[in-house]
């Protein structure tokens, strides 16, 4: 029987990637990566990406979460949580860990579970532990689930201060003076952790600076002017990481670059300028989030300087072995030298961070930049990286 007149059905348009968009999570940092994602959320393009909001408790729970991003950003000085935004105080989202099946469940006690359709990309914008340290990654790796940004190794590196600067260090980045204080040393020989400090206050001077070794936006960070201060801002550090940093003072400027990979590799964005904040002792938690310091986009820089920023920052970008994204915080120090202070691998992406506002001033939108780091986890496989 011919089917040449039969009807013929139409089509199907082909399926848009599927993208979630992973935030919340255990650590400190929690309010200020739903923010993050609320501005992702409200970027990704509708007509290209389906989108799945995941956000993780800070209990650890993962909820299936409203996909409205009006409702996660700063109100009142404070930041959103996952809880205000779950669809259920039980309901759990659960990712498969089976490489070949991408399906993603939703269970509630009493219920059937629900399928939630396959996840072609996730789009982790956790900061800190449980997310930005590689734990995150790698359960993604284990479920066989291609993701944004750097993989295992490098978003360890990426979150442990201590190892971030001896792997610069090995390339040739020049770092400031510091020196770690690990738990067992301080719950053990506190004595003998303050003399190797005032040793080093003696070499370096004050004031310095205390933080969690695996912490970021600030958070933990104390300014220590001289010895009365040391043990609080050790203990506050200690609320946060039980291995902590002291770092000397550097005097100079304060340079951001961010480092985004394009289809022939890595390249620099133009660099921005912290100015100190009129209103705090340094660029702590609330200068950055709360009252926003503006940075100078571009920075006031000669051409060498520009030049040489862009090139350290590629430099740490390869170092570390990263993927997708990463911003690169500089020291331009009085006798003109740039030193390195950090990277991270998931850097703040609201649209007024500084991440964004450097890529808008190199001629990449935040739209366009979000739609460029799907588009590089999606020609990745995963695997080891």
């Amino acid at each position: 029987m011919s089917t040449e007149n039969l009807p013929q059905s139409p089509e199907q348009p082909p399926r848009r990637p599927r993208v979630a968009v992973v935030f919340g999570g255990r650590s400190s940092e929690h309010g200020i990566s739903v923010v993050t994602a609320g501005a992702v959320l409200a970027a990704i393009d509708r007509t290209a990406y389906d989108v799945l909001p995941i956000g993780i408790t800070q209990d650890g729970r993962w909820a299936l979460t409203a996909d409205e991003p009006e409702r996660m950003a700063i109100a009142e000085r404070r930041t959103p949580s996952v809880d205000q935004l779950a669809e259920s105080t039980e309901g759990t989202v659960v990712l498969p860990v089976d490489p070949a099946d991408r399906e993603v469940v939703y269970t509630e006690p009493g219920a059937v579970p629900k399928a939630l359709g396959e996840v072609d990309v996730v789009f982790p914008v956790l900061h800190g532990p449980y997310g930005e340290d590689g734990t995150l990654q790698g359960l993604l790796e284990l479920s066989g689930v291609p993701y944004v940004g750097s993989g295992v190794l490098a978003s360890a590196v990426g979150q442990d201060k201590e190892y971030m600067k001896r792997v610069f260090t090995s390339y040739g980045l020049k770092v400031g003076p510091y020196l770690v204080v690990r738990p067992r040393e301080w719950d053990r020989d506190r004595d003998g952790a303050r003399r190797r400090i005032a040793e080093f206050a003696g070499e370096h001077g004050w004031p310095l600076f205390v933080k969690p070794a695996r912490a970021g936006s600030s958070i933990g960070i104390t300014k220590v002017d001289g010895p009365e201060g040391l043990d609080a801002a050790i203990e506050e550090a200690r609320r946060h990481d039980p291995k902590i940093l002291v770092e000397a003072a550097l005097r100079g400027r304060e340079i951001e670059c961010g480092v985004l990979e394009f289809e022939d590799g890595p390249r620099a964005s133009v660099p921005a300028e912290i100015p100190p904040p009129a209103a705090h002792a340094y660029y702590d938690f609330e200068a950055k989030y709360i009252d926003s310091t503006p940075g100078v986009v571009p920075a006031p820089l000669t051409g060498e300087e520009t030049a040489e920023v862009r090139r350290l920052a590629v430099a740490a970008f390869d170092a570390a072995s990263c993927e997708g994204l990463v911003r690169a915080d500089f020291f331009l120090t009085e006798d003109g030298e740039f030193v390195i202070n950090e990277i991270n691998t998931m850097p703040g992406f609201t649209p007024i961070s500084m991440y964004p506002q450097m890529w808008r001033a190199t001629g990449v939108s935040y739209p366009e930049l979000v739609d460029r780091l799907i588009q590089a986890a999606l020609r990745r496989s995963t695997g080891l990286r």
